[in-house]
């Protein structure tokens, strides 16, 4: 029996795909996740950095292409790989995960098969000041055998985790202290090619 696919991510990684989603809360935004197969341990995905992708015509294609021509490149340097796909949508209440979304998690799949794809979890994302709760404000979804997306079930909990249990605390001081203003996407970039769509300043 093969082990299930547990997907571990980075405090940073997971904290700047947040802070993207907040700097436009009345937008659908999207990231890539980078990351590598745990080389002890093969069931173990994990995701040690992520790119904010964007926050307009999430669905364009050659702006889809060219950035993730330039992540593959970048990151292929340092021994890592695309991993998964990000996404919030863009009502609050909304959440399903859409077709945008699944055809782009297709397309990372036809390179890395056991890619994940995390959707925003508004809900908890609103009880985070509460500081109650430690797991991840997103949901994790992975293809069956059909190729299909379905919600990780009950076990998803336990199959997806932060690497550092603190990180929600940290992202619940980045949020008062607005450090979201500072993350700059892909639109971003491609408007100001002056703006690092990498964010090397981000958590200094």
């Amino acid at each position: 029996m093969v082990a299930e696919l547990k997907y571990e991510i980075s405090q940073n990684a997971y904290i700047k795909l947040v802070l993207h989603t907040l700097k436009h809360k009345t937008t659908a935004v999207n990231g890539i996740l980078l990351g590598r197969v745990n080389p002890q341990n093969d069931s173990v995905v994990e995701i040690t950095d992520s790119v904010p992708l964007f926050h307009s015509n999430l669905a364009l294609l050659p702006s889809l292409e060219i950035a993730l021509i330039m992540i593959e490149e970048h990151y292929g340097s340092k021994g890592l790989g695309i991993v998964g796909y990000f996404h919030a949508n863009e009502r609050f209440d909304d959440a399903e995960l859409g077709i945008v979304a699944k055809n782009i998690g297709d397309h990372i799949c036809r390179y890395f098969p056991q890619a994940a794809i995390f959707l925003l979890d508004n809900k908890k994302l609103e009880a985070l000041p509460m500081g109650k709760d430690q797991s991840p404000v997103m949901q994790l979804y992975i293809r069956d055998a059909s190729k299909n997306w379905k919600l990780a079930g009950p076990d998803g909990g336990s199959r997806f985790v932060i690497k550092e249990p603190a990180a929600n605390a940290v992202l619940s001081d980045y949020i008062s202290s607005e450090k979201w203003q500072d993350v700059v996407d892909f639109d971003d970039h491609l408007d100001d090619i002056k703006k690092d769509w990498l964010n090397p300043e981000l958590f200094k």
